[in-house]
C-alpha cells in the first residue's frame, strides 16, 4: 500500500478533530464546541473549536491546522533544513476544568513535510493535575504504556523520558505536571513503517477522550473550596509560564505567522501568581509540589 499523501493525512486529522470534539461534548454533558474556521495568508488554514462554560470543562480548545508555504529562515535554521516550502498539519488540544480536582490535559499529533520529501511525525499526551494523586497518575501512564506497547515496546520508556525532559519549566526547576509521552521527528523507513507511525498517532487521538472522560467522571464531583481554587490559580500560572517561555509548538506557530488566537487557545481563563508562595508542610499542595520532578515511575510508585 502506498503511503498516505500529506493531503490525505490532513483530512484524517480533521476527522480526528471531529471525533474528539463529539466525545468531549458527550463527556461534559452540557457544553458545545464553537467552530472558528480561519485561513493563513501564506497558505493553508484550519479550524479552531473552542469550548467554554460546560458542566465540567471551563475552557478548552481542539485546534486543527493544515498550513503550507515558504519555510521561514528562522524555522529552517532551527530544524536544520534546507530552504523550501513546508507543509504541516495536526490536531492540538488543551482542556482547563472548573474543578481543581480535575486535571489539565494536553494532546498534540502532527505531521511535517518539506517539498524535498523530508518528513516526520510528532505528538504526545501529558497530564497536569492541580493535585497529584498517585492512583490517577498510575492509571494515566498505564493507558499510555498499553497504547505504546501495541506498536513498539520501546516507545513508552523512550517517550516517557522525552516528556519528562520536554515538559520541564527550567526557570522553576519543576515539571509542568506528571508528564506522559512526547515524541518528535519520527521518520518512516518504508511505506509500511509510515502507516504504522500514522496509526500510532491516531491511536493516541482515540485514547485522548477516553482518558479525559475517565477523569471527568471520577473527579468532577469531589468537593473543593477557596483554598483549592487558589492553588488551582497558581498551578495555572505555571502552565502559562511553560507555554509562553518554553513550548516549541507555540514558538513554531508564532514564527510561521500562525493565527495568534488559535495558538494561544491553550491559555487558561484565569491564572494567578503569588510572590514566593510556599505550600503548608504535609499538605496536599506540598505533596504535589514535591512530585513535580522528572523520572518518577508512576506505574510502580509507592508513597
Amino acid at each position: 500500500m502506498p503511503r498516505k499523501s500529506k493531503e490525505e493525512i490532513a483530512l484524517i486529522y480533521k476527522q480526528m478533530q471531529e471525533y474528539i470534539c463529539k466525545a468531549l461534548e458527550a463527556g461534559d454533558g452540557k457544553g458545545i464546541f464553537k467552530e472558528d474556521p480561519w485561513t493563513r495568508a501564506e497558505g493553508g488554514g484550519g479550524e479552531t473549536r473552542i469550548f467554554e462554560n460546560g458542566a465540567i470543562i471551563e475552557k478548552g480548545g481542539v485546534a486543527f491546522s493544515a498550513v503550507h508555504g515558504p519555510t521561514p529562515q528562522k524555522i529552517a535554521d532551527k530544524l536544520n533544513l534546507e530552504s523550501g516550502n513546508f507543509f504541516a498539519t495536526g490536531v492540538s488540544i488543551v482542556l482547563h476544568p472548573f474543578s481543581p480536582r480535575v486535571p489539565i490535559i494536553h494532546m498534540n499529533i502532527r505531521y511535517f513535510e518539506m517539498e524535498d520529501g523530508t518528513h516526520w511525525f510528532g505528538g504526545g499526551i501529558d497530564l497536569t493535575p492541580h493535585y497529584i494523586v498517585p492512583e490517577d497518575a498510575a492509571y494515566f501512564h498505564r493507558r499510555l504504556k498499553e497504547t505504546c506497547d501495541a506498536f513498539d515496546s520501546s516507545y513508552y520508556p523512550k517517550f516517557k523520558n522525552w516528556a519528562d525532559d520536554y515538559f520541564f519549566i527550567k526557570h522553576r526547576q519543576e515539571t509542568r505536571g506528571i508528564g506522559g509521552i512526547f515524541y518528535d521527528r519520527l521518520s518512516a523507513t518504508s511505506d509500511t513503517h509510515f502507516q504504522e507511525i500514522l496509526d500510532f498517532s491516531l491511536a493516541l487521538g482515540r485514547l485522548f477522550p477516553e482518558l479525559y472522560t475517565y477523569f471527568m467522571k471520577k473527579n468532577s464531583l469531589l468537593p473543593y473550596g477557596p483554598e483549592q481554587k487558589a492553588w488551582q490559580g497558581l498551578r495555572r500560572g505555571r502552565y502559562v509560564e511553560f507555554n509562553l517561555v518554553w513550548d516549541a509548538g507555540t514558538k513554531f506557530g508564532l514564527d510561521t505567522n500562525g493565527r495568534t488566537e488559535s495558538i494561544l487557545m491553550s491559555m487558561p481563563p484565569l491564572a494567578e501568581w503569588a510572590y514566593q508562595h510556599e505550600p503548608h508542610p504535609d499538605s496536599a499542595e506540598a505533596f504535589t509540589q514535591a512530585h513535580l520532578k522528572k523520572e518518577i515511575d508512576w506505574l510502580s510508585y509507592t508513597a
